[in-house]
């Protein structure tokens, strides 16, 4: 259910019920020449709404702003800051817990925002005692992956705009991707790249890491597949413990 759709009726009358929300969040940055820049808001709002068919949730517009330090000197890039992302994130959590969310889903598709997400979740967990903040980025998807995958992983486990990302934009958003523009390129990382920061723009004029001419569709739906069972499994889960814990 979309929750931005509703009435203010309709939104009481569906937490009421169901008190739970999910959250898409993306990131606005380059994806090489064959993604737009808002390919991780599609992937988190499109995400979202495949666990949404699955439990009763309200799907929250997508938060389209996120840490993207690494490639914030490329054009059209938008960098938030994790201070911002921070307070924003806890934030919106404080306003849900006051309209009766008891359960907030983050689901994020950009890496950049991992952290903040984290330390707003504590944040919220330290005001909430019945709160459940839960937060994923493609879980679960680490042995279908590598089972799918045709190319070489870049090293340190990134992954951007190659084979694996634009296989999740095929399956989840194609009308977005240019597969005839796409293109392949392992830049070749300097010994330090894992230990300091680096700007992108100082490793690769492509934006792209990895191959992203072996992407599929096909690709896309096995691993994204597998992130939405194991997102609704992991709700479920905690719905079921809590819900004993409450019988206690």
């Amino acid at each position: 259910m979309e929750m931005q759709k509703l009435t203010y009726l309709e939104f009481q009358k569906f937490v009421s019920e169901a008190p739970i929300a999910i959250l898409p969040i993306g990131a606005v940055e380059a994806h090489g020449p064959h993604l737009p820049i808002g390919t991780d808001n599609y992937l988190a709002e499109r995400l979202s709404n495949k666990v949404a068919e699955k439990i009763d949730a309200l799907v929250m517009p997508t938060f389209s702003y996120g840490q993207v330090w690494s490639l914030r000197n490329v054009d059209g890039s938008i960098n938030v800051s994790n201070k911002h992302l921070i307070g924003i994130l806890t934030d919106i959590g404080k306003s849900l817990y006051k309209s009766g969310i008891r359960y907030f889903i983050i689901i994020n598709t950009h890496v950049g925002n991992t952290n903040a997400i984290k330390e707003a979740a504590r944040n919220l967990y330290d005001l909430y005692e019945d709160l459940k903040v839960l937060y994923f980025i493609y879980p679960g998807t680490e042995k279908i992956i590598e089972e799918v995958r045709e190319s070489k992983p870049i090293p340190g486990g990134y992954f951007h705009a190659c084979e694996i990302e634009t296989s999740y934009m095929l399956y989840l958003a194609p009308e977005y991707v240019k597969m005839d523009k796409a293109l392949d390129d392992f830049p070749d990382l300097p010994e330090d790249f894992h230990y300091t920061p680096t700007p992108w723009e100082k490793i690769t004029d492509t934006i792209v890491l990895g191959k992203a001419t072996l992407a599929t569709k096909e690709k896309g739906k096995k691993i994204i597949d597998v992130a939405v069972e194991t997102i609704v499994k992991v709700i479920k889960n905690v719905q079921r413990q809590q819900r004993r814990d409450q019988n206690d």
